[in-house]
């Protein structure tokens, strides 16, 4: 089972999410049926579908996010399993920036003419386990200090619970996204009684059910993988956070609850800044390149195995 955690970490960084709607022979239909659910709308394969990703997303350790330009928009979908984090307007503000300036070039911003941009939209796919409004929007001013009427900047995220027995109507619109969360149902059925073969079990029941079968058929080796990733991943980022919070309850009662508070929070933007290490070196950044990016010595990079 180790070795097989470790392979799946080296080689797999996609999410299954991310590989169904966004990799797979069959992405861009499901992503169409997606838009089509979101949108009220019936474009068919004929419409032009561009697929865009970014290579360093520095702020993401593991790649959960989908991308496309589509009817003159960028649509941009993330799957969430744990807790929604109130930062996503910041992430998606920083990943549109990129995403137009991977667009278009720096003098087509600086041309007289105005340019034209497509409209972005983002979306939260949340399946986690904890009680979550289906319908949530999340705003950029939310985190804003100074709070007034009417903002020089905005951005919105809507988020979507797709928890099948939650019955959203977008998850009834779409097909495979029905299918996505019925695999992860059963999926989280499956690894909460048996953590050794609960993956392999859920495939074959799956399959037997005609969930996502023709998909799992081809691909169950590397969905296998995919998964052990996004596990490992989960509970690296669960033992951080208690970590963060042990730290400032402990710290808290010798240095006052703000100063605990403070360093609760500084130390988890350490364990951030660690792991983005951990990726970019396994990439294959310089030391050099790495300290410069994420702001460790050079000292605490080549140490990270």
């Amino acid at each position: 089972m180790e070795e097989r955690k470790q392979a799946a970490n080296r080689n797999y960084k996609d999410s299954v999410f991310v590989d169904f709607f966004s990799n797979d022979e069959t992405a861009k239909a499901n992503f169409l049926s997606l838009y089509n659910a979101l949108h009220g709308t019936h474009l068919d394969s004929s419409t032009l579908l561009q697929p865009l990703r970014l290579e360093h997303v520095l702020y993401m350790s593991f790649a959960n996010d989908v991308s496309y330009l589509i009817d003159d928009k960028i649509i941009v979908l993330a799957e969430h399993q744990s807790t929604i984090n109130p930062n996503m307007p910041i992430r998606c503000l920083e990943y549109i920036a990129r995403l137009y300036e991977q667009l278009y070039e720096s003098k087509e911003k600086y041309s007289r003419k105005q340019l034209l941009i497509p409209t972005p939209e983002f979306y939260i796919f949340y399946n986690g386990k904890d009680a979550y409004d289906s319908n949530a929007l999340l705003t950029l001013s939310d985190s804003f200090t100074n709070k007034h009427d009417a903002y020089a900047l905005e951005l919105s995220v809507k988020v979507v619970n797709i928890n099948y027995e939650k019955g959203h109507h977008v998850v009834k619109s779409c097909k495979p996204l029905e299918q996505y969360s019925l695999f992860v149902e059963t999926v989280r059925r499956h690894i909460a009684v048996d953590k050794e073969h609960g993956f392999e079990k859920a495939i074959k029941e799956c399959i037997r059910n005609g969930i996502l079968k023709e998909y799992l058929q081809r691909k169950a080796k590397e969905v296998i993988n995919m998964l052990i990733a996004e596990y490992d991943y989960a509970t690296d980022i669960a033992v951080q956070r208690a970590e963060e919070r042990k730290i400032a309850y402990v710290e808290g009662k010798s240095l006052g609850l703000a100063e605990g508070k403070s360093l609760g929070l500084a130390e988890g933007s350490r364990q951030a800044r660690l792991e983005t290490a951990r990726i970019l070196k396994q990439l294959g950044d310089s030391t050099q390149k790495i300290v410069q990016a994420t702001g460790l010595t050079q000292e605490e990079v080549e140490v990270i195995q």
